[in-house]
C-alpha cells in the first residue's frame, strides 16, 4: 500500500523505532477524521463476530464430543480443555509476529481468513461418514450411538485446531488494534480509553449471549453441520466489516530487531547476577518485594529493559490461574450439570444445556453499565482515581466473586445428588430429575459479575502495564492465563478420574448421579481461596509502571 513516509503502516517496522499514530497511507494521523469511537466501533463489531464464531464452536462442544463422537465425560472436558489451553496460549506466538512482522492488521486479516476455513471445515467434518454401516447397525441395535471413523475425528481434530490458531493471531491483536484508536497521551481520549475496555466487553458478551440461545438450539435440534456453518458464516461476515474501516484507522509501526524472548533471557540473567551480587551482600537480608534498583538494572541494556518490564508481571500472572481454572468449568462440567436437571419453561419450551451459559453474557451485560455509570462515579468520589478503583482492586475483587460462585456451585451440586437419590432417579441418568434449572442461576450470575472485576480488569491491566510497543504481547499474556489455566483444569481432570476410578468410583462418571463434582468443585473453591490470598500479597507490593518509570528516572 502506497505510504507517505515509504513504509508501509500495516507492517511492523524493522528499525525498532515506534512512531507516532499514522493513517492508512502512512502519513501522520488526523485525528479528527481517523481513530476515537467511529474507528473503534469497527474493530468491536469483528470481534463480536469472532467471539459469536469461537463461542458457536466451543459453548456446547462437550455435548458433541459425548454425543456424536462418543467420548466420555472426563476424556472430554480434558480434550476441551486441552484445546482451549493451546487456543489461549498460541496468541504469544500470534502477538510477536504482529508486533516484529506482520503488524496488528494484517495479522487480524490473515488469522480471520483461517478462521474461516477451520471453521468450514469443521462444518464439513459432521458430514463424513461414521464408520461402515454394518458397524453402526451392530452398535445400534445394542442401543449404543455409531461410534465416528478415524477419517472424521482427524478431520474434526485437525479443523479444531485450526482454529486454535487463528484466534492465536486474531485475539491479542484486535483489542490493542481497537486501544490504538484512543491517543493515551490525550486527557479526553485516555478517558475513553478506559471506558472502552468496558463497552468491548459489552458487546462482546451481547454477541456471546445470542450465540449460546441461538446455536445451542440449532446444535442441539436441527444438526451440528448447521451449527459449525453459522459461525463461518459469520465469521465472513466479521472480515468484510473489518475491511471497510481500514481507512478510518489509526496505526502504529513498532517493532524489534530481536525477539520479545531473547531479550527475557537476558534480563532473567541480568536480574539473576543482580540477586547473586545481592545475596552476597547481605545474606541476612530478604525480601520478597522487587526493589526498585531491579525494576531498572538492565534499563542500560537497551531492549533488556522491555522484556523486564514484562517479567516484573509475572506474580500477579500466576496468581489469577486458578481464576481461569474455575472459569473453565463453565463450558463443560457446568453444561453436564444442566443436562440432568428439569429444563422445560413453560409447556413448549425446553431451554438447550448450552444455553445457560448465556446468563453469564446477560450478567455482564447488565452489570458493565451499572458498573460504569454508578459503581465508578462513585468510587471516584471517594479515591480521586479517574477509574475509581485501581486495576489490581478490580482484579481482586472479581477474584473473590469466582471463589463466591465455585461455593455455590458446589452446594447447588449436593442439592442436586440429594434430589436424584431421593426421586430414586441415580440410575437413570437419560431421565431429567424433578430440580428446575433455575438453582443453576445464581452460579452463573456470580460468574458474570466476577468476569466484569476481573475478565476487564486483566486486559486493562496487561494492555496498560507492559512497554508500549509490546501491546499485543500484554493482551497475548492475558489469554495465556486462560491457556495455562485450561491445561491445569484438563490434568486436575485427567489425574483425578485415574485415581478416583481407580477406588471403585470417579468424580466424573459418565452417569453424573454416580459421580461427585461436588467434590471436584470443593477442590477449585479451596485452591481459589489460596490464590486469593498469594494475589492479595503480590499487589500489595506491586509497582505500577509510571511510578517504575519515575525511579528510573530519578536513579
Amino acid at each position: 500500500m502506497p505510504s507517505g513516509s515509504g513504509s508501509d503502516p500495516l507492517l511492523a517496522r524493522a528499525d525498532g523505532l515506534a512512531e507516532g499514530p499514522v493513517d492508512h497511507r502512512g502519513r501522520p494521523a488526523d485525528r479528527a477524521t481517523t481513530g476515537g469511537w467511529d474507528s473503534a466501533l469497527f474493530i468491536i463489531a469483528v470481534e463480536i463476530g469472532e467471539r459469536f464464531a469461537f463461542y458457536g464452536v466451543s459453548s456446547n462442544l462437550i455435548s458433541y464430543l459425548t454425543g456424536p463422537l462418543g467420548e466420555g465425560n472426563a476424556a472430554a472436558a480434558a480434550a476441551i480443555n486441552a484445546w482451549s489451553g493451546a487456543a489461549s496460549l498460541l496468541p504469544l506466538l500470534g502477538s510477536a509476529l504482529a508486533d516484529k512482522w506482520l503488524g496488528r492488521y494484517r495479522t487480524i486479516a490473515l488469522a480471520s481468513l483461517l478462521y474461516i476455513l477451520g471453521l468450514g471445515m469443521l462444518a464439513f467434518s459432521t458430514m463424513l461418514s461414521s464408520g461402515s454401516h454394518q458397524q453402526c447397525n451392530k452398535a445400534m441395535a445394542g442401543g449404543k450411538s455409531c461410534q465416528p471413523s478415524t477419517l472424521q475425528l482427524a478431520f474434526f481434530y485437525v479443523s479444531l485446531y485450526l482454529v486454535a490458531v487463528a484466534q492465536g493471531g486474531h485475539k491479542p491483536c484486535v483489542q490493542a488494534f481497537g486501544a490504538d484508536q484512543f491517543d493515551q497521551n490525550d486527557p479526553k481520549e485516555s478517558v475513553a480509553r478506559s471506558s472502552f475496555f468496558n463497552w468491548w466487553y459489552f458487546g462482546l458478551c451481547a454477541g456471546t449471549a445470542v450465540t449460546y440461545l441461538l446455536l445451542s438450539y440449532v446444535q442441539d435440534n436441527i444438526g451440528w453441520g448447521l451449527g459449525f456453518g453459522i459461525p463461518c458464516a459469520v465469521m465472513a461476515c466479521a472480515l468484510a466489516v473489518f475491511l471497510l474501516g481500514t481507512r478510518t484507522y489509526r496505526y502504529y509501526v513498532s517493532s524489534g530487531k530481536r525477539s520479545l524472548f531473547a531479550r527475557a533471557g537476558e534480563a532473567f540473567t541480568a536480574w539473576r547476577s543482580r540477586r547473586a551480587a545481592d545475596r552476597a551482600a547481605d545474606s541476612t537480608e530478604f525480601s520478597t518485594r522487587v526493589d526498585e534498583e531491579e525494576q531498572v538494572v538492565v534499563s542500560k541494556s537497551g531492549g533488556v529493559a522491555e522484556a523486564n518490564a514484562v517479567l516484573r508481571l509475572f506474580p500477579i500472572w500466576a496468581t489469577c490461574l486458578i481464576y481461569a481454572v474455575a472459569f473453565a468449568q463453565s463450558s463443560t462440567f457446568f453444561t453436564k450439570q444442566a443436562a440432568t436437571l428439569d429444563r422445560r419453561v413453560g409447556q413448549q419450551l425446553k431451554v438447550p444445556p448450552a444455553a445457560l451459559q448465556s446468563i453469564i453474557s446477560i450478567a455482564i451485560v447488565a452489570f458493565i453499565p451499572i458498573y460504569d455509570r454508578v459503581i465508578v462515579p462513585l468510587a471516584r468520589r471517594y479515591s480521586g482515581k479517574p477509574s475509581g478503583i485501581t486495576m489490581l482492586q478490580r482484579i481482586g475483587i472479581g477474584m473473590t466473586l469466582s471463589l463466591v460462585s465455585m461455593v455455590t456451585t458446589a452446594l447447588v451440586e449436593i442439592k442436586r445428588l440429594r434430589v436424584a437419590r431421593d426421586a430414586g432417579l441415580v440410575d437413570q441418568p437419560k431421565v431429567p430429575l424433578p430440580m428446575s434449572l433455575w438453582w443453576m442461576v445464581p452460579q452463573y450470575v456470580l460468574f458474570g459479575a466476577a468476569d466484569v472485576f476481573t475478565m476487564v480488569g486483566l486486559q486493562e491491566f496487561f494492555y496498560d502495564q507492559v512497554p508500549d510497543k509490546l501491546r499485543s504481547l500484554g493482551l497475548a499474556l492475558y489469554l495465556s492465563i486462560f491457556g495455562v489455566g485450561s491445561l491445569i483444569s484438563s490434568a486436575l481432570v485427567s489425574g483425578i478420574d485415574r485415581v478416583t476410578a481407580a477406588r471403585g468410583q470417579s468424580w466424573f462418571s459418565n452417569n453424573l448421579n454416580h459421580g461427585h463434582l461436588d467434590y471436584f468443585y470443593w477442590l477449585i473453591a479451596a485452591l481459589s481461596a489460596v490464590e486469593l490470598l498469594a494475589y492479595v500479597f503480590f499487589s500489595l507490593t506491586y509497582k505500577d509502571k509510571g511510578a517504575v518509570n519515575n525511579s528510573s528516572i530519578v536513579g
